[in-house]
Order: structure tokens, then sequence, then C-alpha cells
């Protein structure tokens, strides 16, 4: 009976301790941590700092840092967020590679399962971009000049599972074309080198192209969503891959918040709160479509929505994947 006793007492113990963790998340002078599985600079860091910043106030106004943990297709940073402390001072934020690495890497060094799912942040639009020199200037004439070149145009992309190699994947599947690949450690890099003329062409992220293309250091040929994109207004004469016959071709790149598997319930729901506020602040919702991005305002901020969303996501291109036959080990 004592020792009944004892160990009900030590569970009660450790159950008002964790309640207590909750109830005062986050505590004075802690710092919380995002890990962005991705180098600086790059369009993902850029949501993650306008999130963090977003993220401050409802926060109590916690100091909020960003710790680039990039390589191997964003499985680095995903895995030390997996092996951190489930205590809410340490989180994920990322893109769709939240639902393709299990289909990209046959040896993945965790598991969806290992994630307390925060919700959904936004929904980047992408673009089929081209370097300045290039003859084209219309889809029309873009199309032609893939389908006369084939493997001889060159294709960037920003590493193996990075939105732009999704959107290549598709963008080749779509045209029943194979062109050469040309993969880059970065978005950076793979950008710098289509305005400078190494690289013919490439599909990527409207937070990443819209500054290059005001500039006229790119060219823009067409969109990715479903309908046309009337801002920034750079893109509302852009017709959409849909419009110029690619039935379903409908790609957005997003972005979600995750904190380790083990989290306390009560901490996880105070961070999707804090982001829920974040999401209607006016500067982070000005700086997003800024760049084209749309925040997300439905039920796929919830934490539930977006762990059903993430599964539907899996399903969606793992055949994609498959198809392409593009694998890392």
């Amino acid at each position: 009976m004592i020792r009944l006793q004892t160990l009900s007492l030590a569970v009660g113990a450790a159950m008002l301790a964790v309640g207590a963790q909750a109830a005062d998340f986050p505590a004075a002078g802690r710092t919380i941590t995002i890990v962005v599985p991705f180098a600086a600079g790059g369009p993902t860091d850029k949501v993650a700092r306008d999130l963090g910043e977003a993220l401050r106030k409802p926060l109590n106004g916690a100091t909020i840092v960003i710790d680039n943990a990039a390589g191997a297709g964003s499985t680095i940073g995903s895995t030390k967020v997996a092996r951190a402390n489930p205590d809410g001072y340490t989180l994920l934020l990322t893109h769709i590679g939240m639902a393709t690495t299990a289909s990209l890497y046959r040896k993945l060094p965790y598991k969806y399962s290992e994630f307390e799912y925060l919700g959904l942040v936004n929904e980047v639009p992408m673009v089929v971009v081209g370097k300045p020199a290039l003859a084209a200037n219309t889809w029309p004439e873009l199309k032609s000049w893939i389908q006369e070149n084939k493997t001889k145009v060159n294709l960037a992309n920003a590493g193996l599972g990075a939105a732009s190699h999704l959107c290549g994947l598709m963008l080749q599947q779509a045209l029943q074309t194979e062109m050469t690949t040309v993969p880059y450690k970065g978005t950076a890099p793979a950008m710098a080198d289509l305005m400078g003329g190494q690289v013919d062409i490439m599909c990527d992220q409207t937070t990443n192209t819209t500054p290059q293309i005001e500039g006229k250091k790119i060219k823009a040929y067409a969109v990715t969503t479903a309908k046309r994109l009337m801002i920034p207004a750079v893109y509302k004469d852009l017709p959409t891959l849909q419009e110029v016959g690619f039935k379903n071709f409908d790609v957005s790149i997003w972005h979600g918040l995750y904190a380790p598997k083990g989290t306390p319930a009560e901490v996880v729901k105070a961070i999707n709160t804090a982001l829920q506020t974040a999401l209607k602040d006016p500067d982070f919702i000005k700086k997003e479509e800024s760049l084209g991005a749309i925040v997300a305002h439905d039920d796929r901020v919830t934490s539930e929505g977006h762990k059903k969303f993430v599964a539907a996501e899996v399903a969606k291109w793992g055949p994609v994947i498959k198809a392409a036959g593009q694998y890392a080990d």
C-alpha cells in the first residue's frame, strides 16, 4: 500500500510539473529556436524570419532565433528537431519536404510520427522562369523551344527535394520531355547562375523569383497555380499552366511549423494559438503577399488539420517521385 501510494504521489507530482511548465510557456528568459533545414537567405529562411518576428508578441515577447541547419535535402535540420528535447523550445519550420522526403530517401533518419504538427503557415505559388538572354518571350515560344532542344535544355534546381526540384519533375512529366537537370546546393546559387545565363530555365517559388522578375534579371513565362496571380502585379499577365493545356497542374509550395513528438499537449496548444495570432498579423501578411505567398487561414492552421493535409500531400507526391526514379541514399 505504501509503495502504491508513493508511486501515485510521484506520478501526480510529475503531472503537476508538466502542467506548470505548459502554463508558464514560454518561461521568462527562455529562447525559442526555430530550425530551418535550409541555408540562410533562401525562401524558407525568409518565411521563418518573418514568422519568428510575428510570433514574438503572442509568445509574450519571447526571444526567437533562427538556426539554419542545412544539408541532405532538409533531413539534417529535420532530424535535429526530431531528436530535440520535447519542451517547445526547439521548433522546425520547413516546406513541402515534410511530405516528400519519405519518397525521395531510401533511408530516412526520422519518421513523420516523430513530430507534433503545429499548423500550416503559408502556400507559395511557383513560376517558370528563364535566363534573360533566352530567345523565347512567351509560354508558347518557350514550350516550342524546350521540345525542339529537349536534353540540351538545362533545368536548374536547388537540390534534391527542393521546391524547384519537385516542380521541375512535374514540368518534365507534363511536357513529356526530359531535360538536363542541374542541381545546386541551394536556391541562391541556382538563381545566380540563371541570371548569369549558365543555365536556361527553372521552376521556383515566387518568394525567390519576384525581385528578380521585377528587376528584369530573369524572364517569367507561366505560374503553377489553378488561377492567375494578381499580387504582386508582375504576375497578373502570366498564364497558368492549366490555361495552356496542362490539366490539373496545380503546384504550390507550403510551409509548416512542427515540434518534437512528446511535446506536452498544453505547450502544443500554446504555440498553435500564438501561430494563429501571428498569421493574422498585418505586417506578416504584407511581407508574405509582397512576395506572392498566401498566408494560411483555413483549418490547416490547426494541429489536426495540418497533420491530415501533410498525409494527403505524401499520397500526392509519392507517385510523382516514383515515376521520376530520382532517389537519394
